[in-house]
């Protein structure tokens, strides 16, 4: 099988990774993290490259690429640790392309795709554990559409986004809707999150909303794979830098008068930090490479691909903190917030243990050694 990318791959990853070096410094990261967790400015500049219309089709003014474009596009975001939530603009746009109806779709693909939209996955319950069968939302016909009840918790930049996508039962049958946050009935709380971004707890009372599909669930665990595709690409680009900081801290801080790089004890963690990340980024090609699967293969895959990275994580993590010593832990410096967004990664749309019963639960009886 052929890994390389293509040339306009290549091209993409550069572009994304030129704007990282130069317009999302840490210095600016930093800066927004202090300010609240978001920056319009910032994901506005990420939508002028084009990328929150990666998953729009070009005839909804979009870029019509598939999942290896918003792989690249996501790794080399994860080597900024950039906050603003671009993989939630790459869920929108695919699940209202793919399941609502012509007039959603000329209503909000626009947007998405130019930025003046931002639409977030608004799907955790406190009752839920992440599963995604267990929705307490309620949602009732009303003259001119729906009203929704719910209360949905860690809503990704919640009290900023335009919009969101919204899991409700309508009886005993999740459906799927689009909320606006200026709607009546809706309220936010935000508060920021520990790696220095921005969530909020998003209450809806009555709140008017666009069904976008009656099959919600399909359409849900559709669009939490795409999460988790998005996000194992970002946490490649994550601890690739990771090891970067690590090796040149190695390669630069001295003890005993000779540079700690030539200690054999810590060249064999840093070789076992780099045998994760590979194992890592092979994860996360296979799941990019998969989210185009039947939604049987699909599920199934992105719960191996999503183990497999929150080992990693945890593991890369852990060690560059500890390789680095007492600097590792502290506020100024920058791998501290690599540690912190890895941390919080790997407990996003699902924790390793939850995707550990995934993949058991979806094995097959002839699977093992004695079948």
């Amino acid at each position: 099988m052929d890994f390389d990318f293509s040339d306009d791959q290549v091209q993409l990853g550069d572009a994304v990774r030129k704007w990282v070096d130069k317009g999302y410094t840490f210095e600016r990261r930093r800066a927004i993290e202090k300010a609240g967790g978001f920056d319009r400015a910032a994901f506005t500049e990420i939508a002028e490259l084009g990328l929150t219309g990666l998953y729009v089709p070009e005839d909804d003014g979009g870029l019509g690429m598939g999942p290896v474009e918003g792989m690249v596009v996501m790794e080399e975001l994860g080597r900024g640790i950039v906050m603003e939530p671009l993989a939630q603009s790459l869920i929108s746009g695919a699940v209202i392309a793919g399941y609502a109806d012509a007039a959603t779709k000329a209503a909000w693909l626009p947007k998405i795709a130019g930025g003046e939209a931002l639409v977030v996955l608004a799907y955790q319950e406190r009752a839920a554990r992440y599963k995604l069968d267990v929705c307490e939302a309620k949602a009732t016909q009303a003259p001119g559409g729906y009203v929704v009840n719910a209360t949905k918790s860690i809503v990704p930049v919640g009290d900023q986004a335009d919009a969101f996508l919204v899991p409700a039962k309508i009886n005993s049958q999740i459906a799927l809707f689009l909320v606006e946050r200026k709607s009546s009935g809706v309220t936010t709380r935000g508060y920021g999150t520990q790696d220095g971004g921005r969530a909020a707890e998003v209450t809806l009372k009555n709140a008017p909303a666009t069904l976008v599909t009656t099959d919600g669930l399909t359409a849900l665990e559709h669009a939490v794979d795409i999460g988790i595709a998005a996000l194992c690409a970002e946490a490649v680009g994550v601890m690739d830098k990771t090891m970067a900081i690590t090796a040149e801290y190695l390669n630069t801080r001295k003890q005993f008068g000779v540079f700690i790089s030539s200690f054999q004890a810590l060249r064999h963690r840093a070789a076992d930090m780099k045998m994760q990340l590979e194992l890592a980024r092979s994860m996360s090609y296979y799941a990019s490479l998969k989210l185009n699967a039947p939604a049987p293969e699909r599920r199934a895959a992105m719960a191996r691909a999503k183990y497999q990275l929150g080992q990693s994580m945890r593991f890369v993590s852990q060690q560059a903190v500890q390789l680095h010593g007492g600097i590792g832990v502290t506020d100024e410096y920058i791998v501290s917030h690599y540690f912190k967004r890895l941390t919080q990664m790997e407990m996003t749309f699902g924790d390793s243990l939850h995707h550990l019963g995934e993949v058991s639960a979806r094995m097959q009886d002839t699977a093992g050694a004695f079948a």
